[in-house]
């Protein structure tokens, strides 16, 4: 089913009470969030969404996303959880499993060096 331009879009799902508290404010980042607004919709595909439509539709999530005060959170959220679908922190799915591939690209290099750099301080 194709959505027409006057067809409401999904409302994406806001996240649960696990996330975690801000640091900076008393409440959840995720009340501070532009998506918790208006947009909502954006960030979620409907079924069948023709690939155009998809990727329209995650640029403008993206826009919305680029003026969100807590971005970074948003971001590492969908990371740390991992989130499968949406746009979440400006990322779609399929860019934060970019982002997590180099982040364990980048641990299992760290962590090969480690035992090099123990024998080079010890001789």
């Amino acid at each position: 089913m194709l959505h027409s331009p006057h067809q409401p879009l999904q409302v994406a799902a806001v996240p649960s009470q696990r996330t975690p508290a801000r640091e900076d404010q008393a409440g959840p980042w995720h009340s501070e969030a532009v998506c918790r607004r208006d947009e909502a919709g954006l960030f979620f595909a409907p079924s069948k969404e023709p690939t155009a439509a998809r990727l329209s539709r995650e640029e403008a999530a993206k826009q919305v996303c680029a003026r969100c005060p807590v971005m970074v959170e948003c971001r590492e959220h969908a990371l740390m959880q991992p989130e499968p679908y949406g746009v979440w922190g400006g990322l779609t799915a399929a860019e934060r499993r970019v982002v997590l591939a180099r982040r364990r690209r980048r641990d299992m290099e760290l962590k090969a060096a480690a035992p090099a750099e123990r024998i080079a301080a010890a001789g």
